[in-house]
């Protein structure tokens, strides 16, 4: 039987990743599981803003997230998954999940000048950005180090680096060609 398609979709924060997400998800059928958007329900359910989660809270909200993805994967479901994990953090969750799923990976990037500003966008338009992702305060610090410091999944699953600084390089058709791409 054929394995399930497993979409990562990862990068630097600001890089494009949830609006790309989004869109794939939306164009190959697939449903999609974003970290981010599992930490908002998680606040929402305990109450607690960003800024007083503790580390417990941040280890509980990865392991949903990989617990989801190898329920919907153990049961043949296809799936887009979203999150700016680091490489030490995508790694050892991806080769359990190899096993079970036909991973591809697109790796969102753009220049930090032009994600800073995204950053900086996102909490103009966005008032409860605080209450869910805690980083208004010293978003330019916080950007640059997440910008500069960021180490991107490195794998030897097929993988595809997508240019966001302006619309898609390579264009969302070529993006659907690699994901399904046997």
């Amino acid at each position: 039987m054929k394995k399930p398609l497993l979409v990562v979709i990862t990068g630097m924060p600001a890089s494009g990743k949830t609006t790309l997400a989004h869109l794939i998800a939306e164009k190959t059928h697939c449903p999609l599981l974003s970290r981010d958007e599992l930490k908002e329900g998680y606040i929402n359910t305990t109450g607690v803003p960003h800024a007083q989660l503790n580390d417990d809270s941040a280890k509980h909200i990865y392991e949903a997230f990989f617990d989801t993805i190898g329920l919907l994967i153990s049961r043949k479901i296809s799936l887009v998954i979203e999150a700016a994990f680091q490489d030490k953090l995508w790694q050892p969750k991806l080769s359990i999940l190899q096993s079970g799923a036909d991973i591809k990976i697109v790796i969102c990037k753009t220049e930090p000048s032009i994600a800073l500003s995204r950053f900086e966008k996102r909490y103009l338009q966005e008032s409860s950005r605080e209450k869910y992702h805690g980083d208004r305060s010293g978003v330019k610090d916080i950007a640059n180090k997440l910008f500069y410091n960021y180490n991107p999944v490195k794998s030897g699953f097929p993988t595809m680096v997508i240019d966001t600084t302006d619309n898609y390089n390579p264009g969302i058709e070529e993006i659907l060609g690699f994901i399904h791409q046997q």
